[in-house]
């Protein structure tokens, strides 16, 4: 098979690239800009472009496929030209389901958890050494690419984003996977370019559950009121699975499973519910409940997701992929509750299209409230980047009903900031689905007074 990427850079398409290079496909890609990790991981297995940027050339009649990125535009030369050929188009997770149509799959979805959901199910597998493919949003310790696709495994792991396909698929993403067994973790409006509207954002959720196939599962946070609504409601043919919080203790800062009382190494309501998703997916994999507790008690988390990056006396620093309204207060509050005699300074680095939407900014009202100090950080060239009208501390402070909250738009004021505090005795929770306009976390982390 000889199948062209464009846009091969971006995260999921240069590990899919990998995982068909590992297949025995010949494999090629363009892109007019790579950035790490993609461009040492894709170099490694000999299919980064020798050059950047696009040339039609690419393009031969003799491809068996091309797959398109999201980052790709309508008018790119090499999508023109397999146009004009008539060569088959794939989305990278309409390929997905092509390469996997004949294996059980079990598709992760919902406003927030996707990831840590489908890495504790990834990881009790891998403890086991089960055989298994999978398509995940985060790299995982033990795992050398964040995508495998084989011929041999019988069931594929796959995190399902909502997010649109590709330049010339407009639907979500999982809507192409057709899940045997569905997963739902909650819905909190997000992605607001796309869906204007919190009816046209939770109605794709509800597409979702009716491409389950026939006779399928699916698996739902019944927490969640207007999720737990919309699955009743369903006429899909499938077997509805609900799951919540389990039974659980909090005892000097480490939470344990009850009744068998087993350790873990992650925390908060979020994660609980998370862990009882997985391992509700995992029985249905034939995974044990004992089997799934001595498992699940060595995971440590998914990157970036409450990753603890310095530990000095009794002051943790985490960082956290939470950005949306939903993920920064589960996040603190799991990290309040966690340690509820140590002050807490959150911080959140606010960046996506959506959380820079000053009609959008006011769903983060009061989700920073359980936090003893709130800090909000915008870099100011994001807004010149989005062609968005500049947000103020007093915008900020409106929208979070939080007159006490920081704001700062310069990065390294807000480096100084944090580097006058007393951290003694306290948590320093930093949150960013960006990178903090390239500041050291870990550096800085290692500089607090404690």
């Amino acid at each position: 098979m000889r199948i062209h990427f464009i846009a091969v850079g971006g995260s999921a398409m240069h590990n899919l690239a990998i995982a068909l290079h590992k297949k025995g496909f010949q494999v090629t890609g363009s892109d007019d800009v790579v950035f790490e990790p993609s461009k040492s991981r894709l170099e490694k297995y000999g299919i980064l472009p020798a050059s950047m940027g696009w040339d039609e050339n690419n393009i031969t009649a003799d491809l068996d496929a091309v797959i398109l990125g999201m980052h790709a535009f309508l008018d790119n030369p090499e999508l023109l030209k397999a146009q004009e050929l008539g060569l088959k188009i794939y989305s990278y997770p309409e390929y997905i389901y092509e390469q996997t149509k004949d294996k059980l799959r079990v598709v992760i979805g919902g406003s927030h958890g996707k990831t840590t959901i489908t890495s504790m199910i990834l990881h009790v597998l891998n403890f086991y050494q089960r055989d298994f493919d999978y398509l995940v949003g985060a790299q995982l310790e033990g795992f050398d690419t964040m995508v495998k696709v084989t011929d041999a495994a019988p069931v594929i792991i796959i995190e399902g984003d909502e997010y649109l396909a590709s330049p010339i698929d407009r639907r979500p993403k999982f809507h192409l996977y057709k899940a045997n067994i569905g997963v739902i973790s909650g819905i909190a409006w997000d992605h607001i370019n796309v869906f204007p509207t919190f009816e046209e954002y939770i109605k794709q959720f509800d597409i979702f559950i009716d491409t389950v196939e026939p006779q399928g599962k699916l698996i739902y946070c019944e927490v969640d009121p207007e999720l737990d609504a919309m699955v009743k409601a369903s006429k899909a043919t499938i077997e509805k699975i609900p799951y919540h919080i389990p039974s659980h203790e909090v005892k000097a800062g480490k939470t344990w499973l009850l009744p068998d009382h087993t350790p873990l190494n992650v925390f908060g309501d979020h994660n609980l519910m998370n862990l009882s998703a997985a391992k509700l997916v995992c029985k249905q994999l034939n995974v044990t409940a004992e089997e799934f507790n001595n498992a699940i008690s060595s995971f440590k988390g998914a990157s970036k997701r409450l990753e603890l990056i310095e530990s000095r006396n009794e002051t943790n620093v985490y960082k956290d992929f939470a950005h949306s309204p939903s993920k920064l207060k589960a996040t603190i509050d799991a990290v309040k509750a966690q340690f509820p005699d140590r002050q807490l300074v959150a911080c959140i680095e606010l960046h996506t299209f959506s959380s820079l939407n000053k009609n959008f900014l006011l769903q983060y009202e009061r989700t920073m409230s359980k936090a003893d100090l709130s800090i909000v950080f915008i870099d100011e060239k994001s807004f010149k980047q989005k062609k968005i009208t500049p947000l103020d501390a007093a915008d900020v402070q409106s929208a979070f009903k939080d007159g006490n909250l920081h704001f700062f738009n310069q990065v390294q004021e807000l480096a100084t900031y944090l580097l006058g505090i007393n951290f003694n005795n306290s948590n320093l929770l930093l949150m960013s689905s960006g990178n903090f306009s390239g500041l050291d976390l870990i550096k800085l982390a290692r500089e607090l007074k404690v």
